[in-house]
């Protein structure tokens, strides 16, 4: 039975990754800020206060792992670089205790080799550079983070999510290419937990959709 540290567990797609995981049988430790925002209770599920911007906090929470999933990123009053430096803890917190799997959850604004973006992909990246260009900034830190580390980590990008019930289908491709402009976080969560069990992307960035 594998366990996984959990980082991001209190926003909508955490607390997606967390009941789904739970539903598994997988093990969780979560880092959460404020423990209250997790209302679930599960002989599974060991919630840990803290913050992902402090190291001896991110450790506590990697202890005894096998695998990292990191769904945290940019919200409303969070550092510009929150996903660089919290990423960059995760890091050396892995490589210190011998874990080396890791899956981060980012967004199509993220290029990756194999991307095709059309017209509309360039018009989504354009306008968030104009409105939120700090999400793009920390996005590309946090991928020289994981691509410099030497662990055997995946960055799962998405579209826009949405709150869509669980269906099951959905694509697996590049932004572009086998892709849409949408994918609910149900879909999302179980793509990301099918990640924890298989070498498939292994230091890639496949883009999930619908």
């Amino acid at each position: 039975m594998s366990t996984i540290a959990l980082f991001g567990a209190s926003g909508k797609t955490g607390q997606e990754v967390l009941a789904q995981a739970l539903r598994q049988g997988i093990h969780v430790r979560a880092l959460v800020r404020t423990p209250a925002k997790i209302t679930t209770r599960d002989a599974g599920l060991e919630i840990i206060a803290g913050d992902v911007l402090n190291p001896a906090d991110v450790a506590r929470t990697v202890q005894g792992t096998d695998a990292v999933v990191s769904v945290f990123g940019q919200v409303k009053g969070s550092p510009k670089n929150v996903q660089t430096v919290g990423t960059r803890h995760i890091v050396a917190a892995m490589r210190a205790q011998g874990i080396r799997h890791i899956i981060s959850l980012s967004g199509g604004g993220l290029p990756f080799g194999p991307d095709q973006p059309k017209l509309a992909d360039r018009l989504i990246r354009g306008i968030m550079k104009l409105v939120v260009p700090q999400v793009l900034t920390d996005a590309a830190g946090h991928a020289e983070v994981l691509q410099a580390s030497g662990l055997d980590w995946k960055i799962v990008r998405g579209p826009r999510l949405t709150d869509q019930p669980y269906t099951g289908q959905y694509r697996v491709g590049w932004v572009g290419v086998n892709a849409s402009t949408s994918i609910g976080r149900a879909d999302l969560a179980e793509f990301i937990l099918k990640q924890v069990k298989t070498d498939e992307f292994v230091r890639q960035m496949p883009f999930v959709s619908y």
